[in-house]
């Protein structure tokens, strides 16, 4: 179409002009806008000749390291994939990223596309260009002021769902996830992920609970094309095809990533792979696939700071912060916890008042930061959690936190926009890949 090819054009002047203007980072949604001017249908006409389709990852946390294991494990299977790299999971940001890719008449050339997408503008990209498969992670209390209440967020999944032409993988272990199941039409395939039944008692750390237990359901017993999670510890992993694996398994993996969070993720994009491959799904292409993926920037990204390391670790909610502190917080290292309110963090910083900060008492906090860098120290004192000093400005907090702490293994609990603003300092300092883009080592997994 005539017209999308110069919306295609244009799009791709503006994200020149925009990295330019950037000093040649990019990650602008001028481009995508301006696209969208031109052709209004550029989002559908664009994604029309991918002939395995469009899989969409969605969910409350961990979309985004989920989304790189999924295109890790379809690339290494020789998959063309087009993703979304940079976490940009608004509708402009997947027209931005496809405009740095190869298109021929305005028409993206791969063999399928992955795309992290929020549970809200997953919807509006629904309605331009219906998903093929949708990969539901889990619901949580998250940017209340932005979702509203936690029923709101199962409900756009739902309707998610509902607008999937061919299959839907559902987390087995949510209850507002795993109810989804029974929305969905017959001819919509549903495949599960989960914990194994020996680590059944660590669910507390993944789900929100739903107090209520009002429609509640259980899944079905495991087939064999479902994939179960069995920890080997906080960093290996088996991934079971079935109940106890009659269908086969997948490791034992390590991951470069440590936590129970990042193994569940795992275990969602092999079941995911593992439905859209079929029988050319490879365990063994899978294991060197999930062994070498890199974690995304800021989520347990370990940067060498004069040769000692430093993780940065994102935290965004109570389930999300609480994950965190069961997989970094025990270690006693220095810690740093910088807490924003802006509008990609969410105003309302009353939900830190829902997470348990014992496991901090020990070696306290050396430094709190932020725009609630207050808030966080005060939160701190009411679980006896010692916090050395305060600093809200983040540039000042990093230097004094790196400063005070040389030669120590340090963290860095931070939420998203605080996160963004430390690693771009710290990838100003030390030798670090850009945000967005993949470490060397991992590209063309």
């Amino acid at each position: 179409m005539l017209k999308t090819t110069i919306a295609a054009l244009a799009g791709k002047a503006a994200r020149r002009a925009a990295r330019l203007r950037g000093g040649g980072t990019g990650g602008s949604a001028l481009p995508g806008l301006v696209a969208e001017k031109i052709d209004p249908g550029f989002l559908a006409h664009a994604l029309a000749d991918v002939p395995g389709g469009i899989v969409v990852v969605s969910g409350t946390n961990g979309k985004t390291t989920t989304t790189k294991m999924l295109v890790a494990l379809l690339r290494a299977h020789g998959r063309t994939v087009f993703t979304n790299p940079t976490g940009s999971n608004f509708t402009r940001g997947v027209i931005s990223a496809m405009l740095s890719e190869r298109l021929h008449r305005g028409r993206l050339q791969a063999d399928i596309a992955v795309l992290e997408l929020d549970e809200a503008h997953a919807l509006h990209f629904a309605r331009a260009v219906a998903p093929t498969y949708a990969l539901l992670l889990n619901v949580a209390r998250d940017q209340l002021d932005r979702f509203a209440e936690i029923d709101h967020t199962a409900g756009l999944l739902t309707q998610l769902a509902g607008m999937t032409t061919t299959g839907v993988v559902l987390n087995r272990d949510d209850p507002f996830v795993n109810r989804i199941a029974t929305t969905v039409g017959a001819d919509v395939d549903v495949t599960w992920f989960g914990l194994d039944a020996s680590i059944a008692d660590r669910l507390g750390e993944l789900q929100e609970h739903d107090a209520r237990g009002h429609d509640a359901w259980s899944p079905p017993a495991a087939r064999a094309r479902d994939c179960l999670l069995q920890p080997q510890d906080e960093q290996r992993l088996s991934v079971l095809f079935g109940e106890a694996g009659e269908g086969g398994r997948l490791g034992p993996v390590e991951l470069r990533q440590r936590g129970l969070a990042a193994m569940i993720n795992a275990t969602a994009a092999t079941a995911t792979a593992r439905t859209l491959l079929g029988e050319a799904f490879d365990p063994a292409a899978a294991e060197q696939a999930l062994r070498t993926v890199a974690p995304p920037f800021g989520r347990g990204e370990v940067v060498d700071v004069d040769g000692t390391p430093l993780e940065l670790v994102l935290v965004k909610n109570p389930a999300g912060f609480t994950v965190a502190l069961g997989t970094y917080g025990s270690t006693p290292v220095a810690t740093m916890v910088a807490i924003n309110d802006d509008y990609a963090d969410g105003r309302d910083v009353s939900w830190l008042y829902d997470v348990s900060f014992e496991s901090l008492r020990d070696k306290g906090v050396a430094i709190t930061s932020g725009v609630r860098g207050w808030d966080m120290a005060l939160r701190l004192q009411y679980d006896d959690v010692p916090v050395a000093s305060t600093e809200v400005d983040l540039g000042r907090a990093l230097d004094a936190f790196l400063a005070d702490h040389a030669g120590e293994p340090k963290r860095i609990f931070c939420t998203y926009t605080a996160m963004l603003a430390l690693r771009r300092m710290l990838g100003e300092r030390y030798d670090l890949p850009e945000m967005g883009v993949d470490a060397p080592e991992t590209q063309g997994a």
